[in-house]
């Protein structure tokens, strides 16, 4: 018999108290990751992306191997639209930014937090989502999609930063319980840097020498000490606090054999990041009157190539 008063209604008669529906906007390698995560762990997850990513999804589920967490499907829901007051957490690539921002201002959610890569998005959240509680987080993990819709989690880890401001977001504290690695502190800015510090010049290096991280930073030692010299002083000037010697112990310590997806995107002729890594690394230059030719140099060669 059909209950008269409604699921959610006699859940609440019953002192039973529904969890808040998460909407993971973006679901490709680390956005998938993290649904699947979730999901696995009981969270009320839905995913949101196109529409052939969303039938695949609702089709086949997502499919996941990893060393850390194992393998499996989660069947995890997935629509077009960002469901009315969700809790958003925002994984799509930077070129991608303007069309989620639109999904999503129309589900006028409770709470956003993106895991973006770069820098330079916080200011167009806050911007574009004014009068929603938005937070600027960071993700690092080495993971990839096959055309097939399968994700392949290649890291030892997932850590997670997120501002503290963003501690009581109901995607916060369900992605707290999920995933070990995970830490809630400082400002945006802090967070951001925090992971862009390493993430650019693995991402740059590893993309203009088309190696593996431990040989592209021994191919041109000059070339190395510049990048990373020129990365901390923009994080500096941006006012966070940093050494070049504390940079070269933090790549020294991820696993040699990591690979950067802007790697696998230019080398596969897709769109990338570049932007987002070396055009925003420029462009702080820029603003606070930095000269970083190494960077540069980077940069200007990956373009010419694309």
């Amino acid at each position: 018999m059909t209950d008269p008063v409604g699921t959610a209604t006699a859940a609440r008669l019953l002192g039973v108290t529904e969890k808040p529906v998460i909407a993971v906007v973006g679901p490709g390698a680390v956005g998938g990751l993290l649904a699947w995560l979730l999901h696995r762990h009981g969270e009320n997850v839905i995913v949101v992306g196109r529409k052939a990513s969303v039938e695949t999804i609702n089709s086949l589920g997502i499919r996941v191997s990893s060393t850390m967490f194992g393998g499996g499907t989660e069947f995890v829901p997935a629509r077009e639209t960002v469901p009315q007051r969700a809790s958003v957490i925002l994984t799509v690539k930077t070129f991608g930014l303007d069309d989620s921002l639109n999904l999503i201002a129309a589900g006028t959610p409770r709470d956003v937090l993106s895991l973006m890569n770069g820098v330079g998005h916080a200011e167009t959240l806050s911007e574009r989502l004014d009068g929603i509680p938005v937070s600027a987080g960071s993700i690092a993990v080495e993971a990839s999609r096959s055309p097939g819709g399968a994700i392949e989690h290649k890291s030892p880890f997932i850590r997670l930063a997120v501002p503290s401001h963003s501690k009581e977001f109901a995607s916060v504290r369900a992605l707290a319980e999920t995933v070990a690695e995970f830490t809630v502190g400082g400002t945006d800015a802090e967070v951001l840097w925090r992971k862009f510090r390493f993430l650019a010049p693995l991402a740059l290096l590893t993309s203009y020498w088309q190696t593996a991280l431990g040989e592209a930073l021994e191919k041109d030692p000059a070339l190395t000490q510049a990048v990373l010299s020129e990365v901390v002083a923009c994080e500096v000037a941006d006012g966070v606090s940093d050494t070049v010697e504390s940079l070269a112990a933090t790549l020294s310590g991820l696993p040699q054999s990591m690979r950067s997806s802007l790697q696998a995107d230019l080398t596969a002729g897709r769109l990338s990041e570049l932007d987002a890594i070396g055009g925003e690394l420029v462009r702080q230059a820029a603003r606070h009157s930095i000269a970083i030719p190494g960077i540069e140099k980077v940069v200007s060669e990956l373009s010419e190539s694309r």
